[in-house]
């Protein structure tokens, strides 16, 4: 028999037997509800059942009621609905299981009362359950009506129902008859809601819950045929497109040609031929290009596997830019682009005349490291023109994922070669010069750390086998020029420094600036800003008037912009119908620029006129610069005190520096205990500004000496050099960077580590040191001698005296 579950709760049978009552035997069934009127085959299969079908005589009538579990094999009485059909066995067929397949036809509807035996099959007193007909009214024939419509409508869409069972529900007058006919036809309602139909007596509440079932049906197939069609008309498309394609090879097999696929896998396989793979790539090549033409153009993976093949079709396995090498050329283009940066164009030049008598030597990795504006980018692009090859600039500022420097892997979705790969296809040869720019600003976070990805590019030894993540294959980057930039070293990593050829680029003299600004700046200005040479000058005193009053800077970018707002205002004026030529003069740029914004003649001059204070020279990752130091004294007991968001280091050096005074008191005609009643304080101004470093160590013993005997230091003087305890003047970094901003605040004396001397000689030429005294000390008293003239005046003046005192009387 069917199995279906059943919701409906068991009915205790009354306990009163009516007149009416008659004991027939029960027939439990399961997921099965048979209604009055309706004939229904029934599979028996249990030892039980069968007892009861073969126990029938003349009399073949028999209870059907359903299990509420319809997973029990031996139902009990209290396992079975209280409302079962009264039905007539018509025909017992026997077949070869030893089951029995009965016809029943139900009779109407009973209740089964107390069960009268249960063995071996369950015989029950039943009572009849009447019927409670409609009302003739418009109400029982609109729900008549609509229960028939529906039912025809649900008939007529349903593919497994017969179209017959609309005439017939047509044809049936009564309603009750007709609430049973429709509900024994409906295979989609459950057992549970047959077995409510069956429990209710009145014709007019079956008609409103079969109309309820009804409705719910047709919303149901409405859905379905619309999801049907939806599907319907994919398959359709989806059949046209395969059909048309198959005709369209058909036909172009028949004119001999081939069809879009066959072509684009024929052209890779042209490039792959032509692209000069080494074996190992090619044989890659070829196997994902046999790979892509077994697969069809709708598949997920076909424009993958072809955007994998183009990219190693398309690079230049073997093509380099072959220009011969001119080292007059180049030099003449090295000149031109940029002025001075005599280092820089020795070392092109050097590794042009290598790669001249050796073809095949592996690229340098150079790294130009200095402040901004010194022309670090534009002299790689400059390089580019000397040696006659592409130029790519590659800028790692805020980079944070390695991916960028190795590529995706191809499972990624978008995924795409790195930055070198990229810019190698860009270039279109294998022996380009590519830029990375600012890789001392490299990032670095939970996704990677792009400085250690470029390790293996900036290896030679290394590099000749890069594999980018999205390529898979080796690529010989070893003929690459590469060239880094960086305003500071500290912040990379050290493995990465030593793989590169460092060369420091310095700030420019004012002199340079001179030079750089009337050979490149101000032509580049006029041109850019549409204005002619006939329009507007600059006189030679001008420049140096920007230079010195509007720009404090190693490099030249802040004056490009100052010139060039200028040369905007001219083309102002020009538009406005001022015709005539503009001579650019002081007056001018006070104009255009406002007021003088740096006071570097009268600054130094007028802070150090009282003792305790001095010039100290700093560097910093934009150059060089001054640094004013001051100290004071109060009455106290012997406090020292040190402010001015100042490191560690440069802490200890104030320490030393007091420590040598106090040890040198009488040399420098001080009392052995000059602390002991006050208290000390050194300040390094601009407090909001981080500094560190021992280069200011013998400028904090001079102000102290300066303070101490109250003498204040030589006018426009300014030093630098790192001290120890025993007064030695050791050497310090950055003196070009440092000389030029001692020169741009109009020193005229600069006192330097004698061990500096050496740095001087090859860093700054006679025109840098025009008209700037330097003097080199070993030690701390050369250092006062020179900073703190009055006090050996004095020195000298009491040392004679006390000659004189001791002499004895003639």
């Amino acid at each position: 028999m069917l199995n279906r579950p059943s919701n409906s709760e068991n009915i205790e049978p009354a306990t009163v037997v009516p007149p009416e009552r008659r004991k027939v035997p029960v027939l439990p069934v399961r997921d099965t509800v048979l209604f009055p009127h309706a004939v229904l085959p029934l599979t028996v299969g249990r030892e039980s059942s069968i007892q009861l079908i073969e126990s029938l005589g003349e009399e073949r009538t028999i209870v059907v009621a359903a299990q509420l579990d319809p997973r029990l094999d031996s139902p009990q009485p209290q396992d079975l609905h209280s409302v079962g059909t009264l039905a007539t066995v018509h025909k017992v067929v026997r077949m070869p299981n030893q089951s029995r397949f009965v016809f029943t036809e139900g009779t109407g509807r009973v209740r089964l009362a107390r069960f009268s035996q249960t063995e071996p099959f369950m015989v029950a007193e039943v009572e009849t359950l009447e019927e409670i007909e409609p009302a003739a009214n418009s109400n029982s024939e609109a729900l008549v009506r609509n229960v028939v419509a529906q039912f025809q409508q649900i008939v007529s869409e349903s593919p497994t129902l017969s179209d017959e069972l609309r005439t017939i529900a047509a044809n049936i007058e009564e309603p009750a008859r007709l609430v049973d006919f429709v509900a024994s036809s409906l295979p989609f309602l459950t057992t549970a809601d047959k077995q409510q139909l069956l429990e209710t007596q009145s014709v007019v509440e079956r008609l409103e819950l079969l109309n309820k079932h009804l409705a719910k049906e047709i919303e149901v197939q409405q859905l379905r045929a619309k999801i049907q069609n939806e599907v319907q008309d994919q398959v359709q498309q989806s059949q046209r497109d395969y059909y048309l394609r198959e005709q369209m090879k058909a036909i172009q097999k028949e004119l001999g040609e081939q069809d879009e696929g066959q072509r684009e896998v024929e052209d890779l396989r042209q490039k792959i031929e032509a692209a000069g793979m080494p074996e190992d790539v090619k044989k890659e090549a070829m196997k994902e290009l046999s790979r892509l033409g077994r697969m069809s153009p709708m598949a997920a993976d076909y424009s993958l596997t072809r955007n994998y093949i183009e990219w190693l079709a398309v690079l230049p396995w073997a093509r380099s830019s072959g220009s011969k090498i001119d080292i007059n050329k180049a030099r003449e283009i090295l000149d031109e682009d940029h002025y001075e940066l005599k280092k820089v164009k020795d070392r092109i030049l050097d590794y042009l005349s290598v790669l001249e008598l050796k073809p095949d030597m592996k690229g340098p990795i150079l790294c130009f490291v200095g402040p901004p504006g010194v022309g670090k980018t534009s002299l790689g692009r400059s390089i580019a023109r000397a040696l006659g090859r592409k130029f790519q600039r590659v800028s790692l500022g805020g980079m944070h994922d390695e991916a960028e420097i190795r590529g995706h892997r191809r499972t990624y979705i978008g995924a795409l070669p790195g930055q070198i790969i990229q810019s190698i296809r860009r270039a279109e040869t294998n022996d380009p010069v590519i830029m990375l720019d600012e890789v001392d600003k490299l990032g670095r976070d939970f996704r990677g750390d792009p400085a250690s990805a470029l390790l293996e590019t900036l290896d030679p030894e290394q590099n000749n086998t890069f594999r980018d993540n999205y390529l898979d294959v080796p690529f010989d980057l070893s003929k690459v020029l590469f060239i880094c930039t960086a305003n500071m070293l500290d912040t990379v990593p050290p493995p990465l420094i030593d793989r590169m050829e460092i060369i420091p680029l310095q700030g420019y003299s004012e002199e340079e600036k001179v030079h750089i600004a009337n050979r490149y700046l101000i032509p580049r200005q006029i041109k850019q800003n549409g204005i002619t040479p006939e329009q507007i000058e600059f006189s030679e005193e001008t420049v140096r008037y920007i230079i010195r009053h509007y720009t404090r800077e190693a490099g030249v970018r802040k004056l490009e912009q100052t010139i060039g707002t200028v040369c905007r205002k001219e083309a102002r004026r020009v538009v406005e119908g001022h015709t005539e030529k503009l001579v650019v003069s002081r007056e001018t740029i006070r104009e255009f620029l406002g007021g003088i914004q740096v006071r570097v003649e009268t600054e130094v001059a007028e802070r150090v006129k009282r003792p305790g204070v001095a010039v100290g020279l700093a560097w910093t990752p934009a150059g060089g610069d001054i640094l004013f130091i001051e100290a004071n004294k109060m009455k106290g007991k012997g406090g020292f005190t040190m402010t001015g968001q100042i490191g560690e280091v440069m802490q200890e050096s104030m320490q030393a520096a007091l420590t040598w005074v106090r040890s040198n008191a009488a040399e420098l005609s001080l009392a052995e205990d000059f602390n002991k009643d006050v208290d000390l304080h050194i300040h390094v101004p601009a407090g909001a500004i981080p500094k560190d470093g021992p280069s200011a160590g013998v400028t904090m013993a001079t102000v102290l000496a300066s303070l101490l005997t109250d003498t204040p230091v030589r006018p426009l003087t300014a030093m630098t050099g790192e001290i120890t305890l025993s007064g030695n003047v050791l050497p310090v970094g950055g003196i070009k960077e440092k000389f030029l901003a001692a020169r741009r605040a109009g020193v005229e004396t600069v006192i330097l580590p004698a061990e500096n001397r050496q740095n001087v000689e090859e860093d700054l030429t006679p025109e840098m040191t025009k008209g700037v005294s330097i003097h080199y000390a070993e030690r701390i008293e050369d250092v006062l001698a020179v900073a703190l003239p009055l006090l050996k005046a004095r020195s000298d003046a009491q040392a004679v005296a006390s000659t004189f005192t001791a002499a004895p009387a003639a």
